[in-house]
């Protein structure tokens, strides 16, 4: 649909630019002055983003926020719903399992996986914990497309290639190590210490440490 590049910063402000508009009666129009700054991106970069997906708004007028959302949502694919796959059920995996405000924005968990004899057969949100064995079946049968992998690191390659063999198409992936799978599949690493290293790094630098 979109022949040009898009670059990956362009989609997360899109985001941003949904949540917003999430807080706003569809009846209003809406400047790109006023979505910018609410936004805290400058006015051309947010035209700039609407223009990689085509015409938005009238000129002169902005934009009619029903429309804008229906568009940006259509966009990001969340004008639908995705059947997700929990891999792992420890401490992460079992906050993100109960988290509701996936489910509002489209993501269906679905199924949840664990190595844990005692984890399996209970009830994890809505969503019974079923043997990492069942994973291929289980991930074809309920139309998985998106995983979250959130299981030890020494087992997260091994998990991304099952779940790229049942046919998942995009792996989020936590586990704290780096993780191939084929180019077919999107893959996005979310290393938590890593982010915690980042920030702690500033803080170090402008010498707000903790004392020793």
């Amino acid at each position: 649909m979109y022949r040009r590049k898009i670059p990956g910063m362009a989609i997360t402000r899109l985001s941003i630019y949904s949540r917003i508009l999430a807080g706003i009666d569809d009846g209003r129009t809406i400047s790109s002055k006023e979505l910018a700054e609410l936004s805290g991106h400058s006015d051309s970069q947010l035209r700039r983003d609407l223009t990689y997906f085509g015409q938005f708004g009238i000129p002169g007028k902005g934009y009619q926020v029903k429309e804008l959302k229906r568009r940006i949502h259509s966009i990001l694919g969340i004008d639908r719903t995705w059947n997700v796959a929990l891999v792992g059920a420890g401490n992460l995996g079992s906050a993100l399992a109960r988290y509701k405000g996936f489910e509002l924005q489209g993501f269906k968990i679905k199924a949840v996986f664990d190595n844990n004899k005692r984890k399996i057969g209970r009830t994890l949100g809505n969503v019974t914990i079923q043997d990492m064995e069942e994973l291929p079946r289980s991930a074809k049968k309920r139309n998985i497309k998106i995983a979250v992998i959130t299981a030890p690191m020494e087992a997260a390659q091994e998990l991304a290639s099952l779940l790229t063999e049942a046919g998942v198409k995009a792996i989020l992936n936590f586990a704290p190590v780096r993780i191939f799978v084929p180019s077919k599949v999107k893959l996005v690493n979310v290393d938590l210490a890593m982010e915690l290293e980042n920030l702690s790094y500033f803080l170090a630098k402008a010498g707000k440490g903790n004392d020793h």
